[in-house]
């Protein structure tokens, strides 16, 4: 007897929504196991988490300000996953989002938000999406494989920003730290009252809404659809397949392009070398959670910016919030593991003589 894999006609719909529930609680008991290796109670460690991410309303508003660059982003790679194109690059076209909108509030130093702030949200979409064209260009014409291309512009666009940040752009009255000048207040995204949440919430909510008409309403959104489910049906259906491409990676890079807009407008107001720790990559792992839908991805990223703010309560109990990203990993290794049983059954089969 052996042990094969079996290609299920159609999915378990019962795994579909137990494997994301079961890799996030295994991850948690693994990194509990981290925790205790490190000579820390991981009960203790678990439960300062939680109160650093959601146990007051000081906590509870810092994690939605994780949750705004979260959201942009998970939608963007989503978006892409769902043509079963495989966006790697949110990470690089958030700060080229960030850089042109950093870049046009040091030319207009004394501009006035009622023109400048939207002007910077158009800027930082149109680099974003601009920047998300290379791969999809690539794909699109040449059939270069986009995984590759989009994760190695990553690289390209940080150390693009900070040629800037250390070079022409860095503040001459900044005593050597490289860093811009701080924006004009004009350029600043407004706050809700005394907290650090910034207007950004209401426009990724927004972009939420729209990206999921998009998806079941439109013409666009039932060929992104029809592409991601049968690319041979689509061919078939007479669809353009290239263009349809380049489409959706120009929107998918424009609204990680956004999430870098609004990191350095709403949080930052001035660019910096880390603009982001990692939001593009986590946002793969969010996709993936909320199985590629806008709204559902919108409390998905609520759930992991809390894991984030949560892991910086970890330095209370003398551990490193890089357990935070341990988690992520498990939990992205897990579902991707999970999925197989998702599409595959597994069960004996006699060898043959």
């Amino acid at each position: 007897m052996s042990l094969v894999l079996e290609k299920r006609e159609t999915p378990s719909r019962a795994l579909t929504f137990v494997v994301p529930v079961a890799a996030i609680v295994l991850a948690l008991l693994i990194g509990a196991g981290v925790i205790a290796i490190g000579g820390a109670n991981p009960w203790a460690a678990l439960q300062e988490m939680f109160l650093g991410a959601f146990g007051t309303s000081y906590a509870l508003t810092e994690t939605l300000v994780k949750t705004i660059p979260l959201i942009f982003c998970g939608l963007a790679v989503g978006l892409a996953f769902k043509a079963q194109l495989w966006n790697i690059g949110a990470e690089g076209q958030l700060y080229m989002g960030a850089f042109a909108a950093g870049g046009l509030a040091l030319a207009f130093p004394d501009g006035q938000s009622w023109w400048l702030i939207p002007l910077m949200f158009v800027a930082g979409f149109l680099a974003g999406g601009l920047w998300g064209l290379i791969p999809g260009l690539l794909k699109a014409l040449l059939n270069v494989n986009e995984i590759i291309t989009s994760l190695l512009l990553n690289y390209v666009a940080i150390l693009w920003v900070q040629y800037f940040i250390y070079g022409p752009w860095k503040d001459p009255k900044g005593y050597g730290f490289p860093y811009t000048a701080v924006f004009g207040e004009g350029a600043w995204l407004p706050t809700f009252g005394d907290t650090r949440i910034h207007l950004g919430l209401v426009f990724a909510l927004v972009v939420a809404l729209l990206i999921f008409f998009l998806l079941r309403s439109t013409k666009m959104g039932y060929e992104i659809r029809v592409i991601g489910e049968n690319p041979q049906a689509a061919r078939y259906a007479g669809m353009n397949i290239a263009r349809t491409i380049i489409v959706v990676f120009f929107i998918s890079g424009g609204l990680a392009g956004l999430a870098g807009m609004g990191e350095v407008s709403g949080v930052i107001h001035r660019l910096q070398p880390v603009i982001s720790t990692g939001f593009g990559y986590t946002a793969i792992i969010i996709a993936w959670l909320s199985k590629l839908n806008p709204l559902v991805t919108v409390i998905v990223s609520f759930l992991f910016g809390g894991l984030l703010v949560g892991g910086y309560s970890l330095r209370a109990l003398g551990l490193s919030e890089a357990i935070v990203y341990i988690i992520q990993g498990l939990i992205l290794f897990l579902l991707l593991g999970g999925e197989i049983l998702v599409r595959y059954r597994l069960h004996w089969q006699r060898r043959r003589a």
